[in-house]
């Protein structure tokens, strides 16, 4: 890792809009969500994970990832093939990052927190 670039106002935001691309889809953030903390999962527990997303789109999604370097397939040889998804070294660190979005809409005014927030289902017991 180098020195970081000198950002202007113009370069820094194209450079985080070609990041934001990354995450782009209504699936991959819930993707990388239940791969956080370092698990490792086969395809059938995503799809078990991710109610409403169907096998195209999860398959879609994460091809999409691990083109981006955010995603690792492991490919087991044996019969039958067995494939496991996990995220790689740049995509968990990715984790920080988005925990500081959520800490930062949390802070929003209420009139625009509450459009931000997604309360648990589980919620209405806390």
């Amino acid at each position: 890792m180098g020195k970081r670039p000198d950002y202007a106002a113009d370069s820094a935001a194209g450079s985080v809009q070609n990041l934001l691309r990354i995450l782009e889809g209504r699936w991959k953030l819930v993707i990388l969500f239940q791969l956080f903390g370092g698990k490792i999962l086969r395809f059938s527990e995503l799809e078990r994970a991710i109610p409403g997303i169907s096998q195209k789109m999860l398959i879609q999604q994460l091809r999409q990832l691990e083109k981006d370097g955010v995603v690792e397939r492991i490919v087991h040889h044996e019969v039958p093939p067995r494939v496991e998804y996990r995220l790689t070294a740049w995509g968990q660190a990715l984790c920080p990052a988005l925990d500081a979005l959520l800490v930062w809409a949390e802070a929003a005014p209420d009139y625009i927190r509450s459009k931000l927030i997604v309360a648990d289902a589980d919620d209405s017991t806390r």
